[in-house]
């Protein structure tokens, strides 16, 4: 599968639950998927469907949010369409000849085309093998956005009884996913639940007060972006949009009382990069695909957590640094109440008064917004502080921009690493100027995040640029040369060379570790349990044994043998040998629950690991540093004899004892020479309780 991953979507690896979700799939097996925007849904099917011999149907929401999919699906050359209002019967007839055919994998429709019987009939001489139903979560009456016309869906399975189901949404408390496996009735369905948590969203709430100014400060800070502000009312947005006319922003606005054209318009000149801003009710946005949107602002705070939590999901799509501002009076409740006063069945109204009281708790809640908006769909967040919403910011030093005055250029850190800003640029110009030449969406050409590795790896050549996020075979056979072209001309005309700034040029190379995974890694050195990391950082058992993962793919060299005992791990060697390590289901079923999924993953990880450093050892060019830095034991003992409590847990009152030896400014090696610990460890754990920087 991931060999079809990077030569369509130009991926490396899957994101977390996407593999799983994938393989549950292919044995054709219903399946609920509750993701995050932005957590690779999509994947999930459109891998799949390119495996099936059939036609694998889509039930998307909106037009729009349509044509961006199968836009993107074509970029990387995989044959898609839809079939709505928009076309005219004979585009219909025309596509309808190409799935006849054979030559369509994927066709995206809308709910309300099941309603039509001379499509119900066309489908009906069709195999189809898998039905995917977007927004999942608009069939039912307890969710935040239900659509009348996704009740036709329930009579899915009475249609095409052997088909698989897979239903997603981003958005779902307990009683709403209860109600989408009850209403589309899906048969012994797995499901799938990910962490709600956005890590790349700031979550900020302030007054509202002099909101234009504020508003214009934010928009300088992220000029040149995407930025959606979302407003109450039709006459907020068109005031908003012309006062930020005037002060020379590109900004149009969206509602319901523009005309169908002009609403369209607005939204494709917003997604073509065309226009910046748009300010909009919350109308907007469902229907989009635009994964650089990097500011989000709610004028008004909206009537549910589960609205707001669906709106700052258009935000960071692509996983990179995004902000989310709201601004609160409760003065705006009335604008609410008043609508709620409208509802005349009591238990509803009562529901939705209840609703907008929890979001309101959360504009007023003197700690972590984060863990505040978490518990409301049931996943705790156990990190003091999730430095990333505006109560756990307040004592934190931001980053500044790295102005490397060697080369002078701009370096701006994202994430994890540095990117070259100037080169970026130019790399933006390219990719509008060939999306506009196409008629599509830059983010169709290339994303942000790929735009950023260029500027960062500077790939010379087709075998590098192909390592970047977001390229496959497709992307480098079009567009390979052309930004390869505007690299390599940018590095000689300000004779820079890759080895000269320190940055590798093998992306694969390359292995920076986000500060969740280099916490990750440094717990593990120190012996820490699973259940003990994720206490820690705030995260599920899993997603820690996912980032086990990730590291020893990467050739960190950690050793985490203490998990697993070594009967464990030996009887999940044999299933295995008789199952095959890519798959974890058989091994899981073999077992029959006396060993986790946790435990299997585990295992696996340290066979492939174990087998990447077998090879390495048999190559035919080893050095001695090579031998010196793989003899881990040896190198463990060195240290023991050196820090005798090295890489154990650390106990409270050695914490206690740390503190009071920091607080009489006892140097480090002193320190270390007390507790019996490596300076670094020391380091560490002072930068852990904040008391060094």
């Amino acid at each position: 599968m991931k060999t079809l991953l990077k030569k369509y979507f130009g991926y490396d690896e899957f994101r977390p639950m996407q593999l799983d979700i994938i393989t549950t799939i292919l044995q054709e097996k219903d399946t609920l998927v509750i993701m995050p925007t932005g957590g690779g849904k999509s994947i999930c099917y459109q891998l799949p469907a390119l495996k099936f011999d059939g036609l694998t149907i889509i039930i998307s929401p909106l037009i729009s949010l349509m044509k961006d999919q199968v836009d993107n699906l074509k970029s990387n050359g995989i044959n898609a369409e839809y079939i709505n209002s928009s076309l005219s019967s004979e585009e219909i007839t025309e596509i309808q000849g190409k799935i006849r055919r054979k030559e369509i994998k994927l066709l995206y429709i809308a709910p309300e085309r099941l309603a039509t019987e001379s499509f119900k009939v066309f489908l009906s001489t069709l195999k189809i093998s898998l039905i995917a139903i977007d927004e999942a979560h608009c069939i039912s009456e307890w969710g935040h956005d239900f659509r009348p016309e996704y009740r036709n869906l329930k009579y899915l399975k009475v249609l095409f009884p052997s088909s698989p189901i897979v239903a997603l949404t981003a958005t779902a408390t307990k009683k709403v996913q209860e109600d989408i496996l009850k209403q589309l009735s899906l048969e012994n369905p797995r499901v799938f639940i990910s962490s709600f948590n956005r890590e790349n969203l700031n979550l900020i709430v302030r007054k509202k007060k002099k909101t234009i100014h504020k508003i214009i400060e934010l928009l300088n800070k992220h000029k040149n972006e995407s930025v959606i502000i979302y407003c109450f009312s039709r006459k907020d947005s068109e005031n908003i949009a012309q006062s930020l006319k005037d002060q020379g922003f590109s900004a149009l606005s969206y509602h319901a009382g523009l005309d169908k054209e002009t609403r369209k318009l607005n939204q494709e000149l917003f997604i073509k990069d065309q226009v910046n801003i748009i300010v909009a009710t919350i109308a907007f946005g469902m229907g989009i695909d635009k994964p650089d949107v990097r500011l989000i602002i709610h004028h008004t705070f909206p009537k549910t957590i589960e609205g707001y939590y669906q709106e700052i999901g258009r935000a960071g799509r692509d996983g990179l640094l995004s902000e989310c501002v709201l601004f609160y009076s409760r003065g705006d409740k009335r604008k609410h109440d008043f609508f709620v006063n409208q509802v005349t069945d009591k238990s509803t109204q009562s529901s939705m008064r209840n609703k907008l009281d929890r979001i309101m708790s959360y504009c007023e809640t003197t700690s972590c917004k984060r863990k505040f908006i978490l518990k409301y769909f049931g996943e705790d967040y156990l990190n003091d502080n999730c430095k990333g919403c505006d109560i756990c910011l307040k004592n934190i030093e931001l980053e500044p921009e790295i102005i490397d005055e060697k080369l002078k250029v701009k370096r701006i850190r994202e994430g994890h690493f540095e990117y070259d800003d100037r080169l970026f640029q130019k790399l933006r110009v390219l990719r509008k100027q060939l999306a506009d030449k196409r008629d599509v969406p830059p983010f169709i050409i290339f994303g942000d995040r790929s735009l950023h590795e260029m500027a960062c790896y500077f790939p010379k050549n087709n075998e590098e640029f192909l390592k970047i996020n977001g390229v496959g075979q497709r992307k480098l056979e079009e567009f390979g040369e052309l930004f390869l072209t505007v690299i390599n001309d940018y590095l000689r005309e300000n004779n820079i060379s890759p080895e000269k700034t320190g940055v590798l040029k093998y992306k694969k190379e390359m292995r920076h570790l986000s500060r969740n995974y280099q916490r990750t890694k440094r717990m593990i050195i120190e012996k820490i349990p699973i259940n003990e990391i994720a206490r820690i950082e705030g995260l599920k058992e899993r997603r820690i044994v996912y980032h086990i993962e990730k590291l020893m793919e990467g050739k960190e060299r950690i050793d985490v043998s203490y998990l697993l005992q070594k009967e464990k791990l030996d009887k999940i060697k044999l299933a295995f040998e008789k199952f095959g390590i890519e798959r974890i289901g058989p091994s899981y079923d073999y077992f029959n629950g006396k060993l986790s999924y946790d435990e299997i993953r585990i295992a696996r990880a340290i066979i492939k690991s174990d087998k990447l450093t077998n090879e390495k050892n048999t190559g035919l060019e080893i050095t001695d540093k090579d031998n010196q830095e793989t003899d881990y034991h040896e190198r463990l003992r060195e240290i023991k004899n050196n820090f005798s409590n090295a890489y154990e847990p650390w106990k409270e009152e050695e914490d206690s004892l740390l503190k009071s030896l920091h607080l009489e400014n006892k140097p480090l090696s002193e320190i270390a020479q007390i507790l019996k610990r490596q300076p670094s460890a020391i380091r560490s754990r002072l930068k852990k309780f904040e008391l060094l920087q």
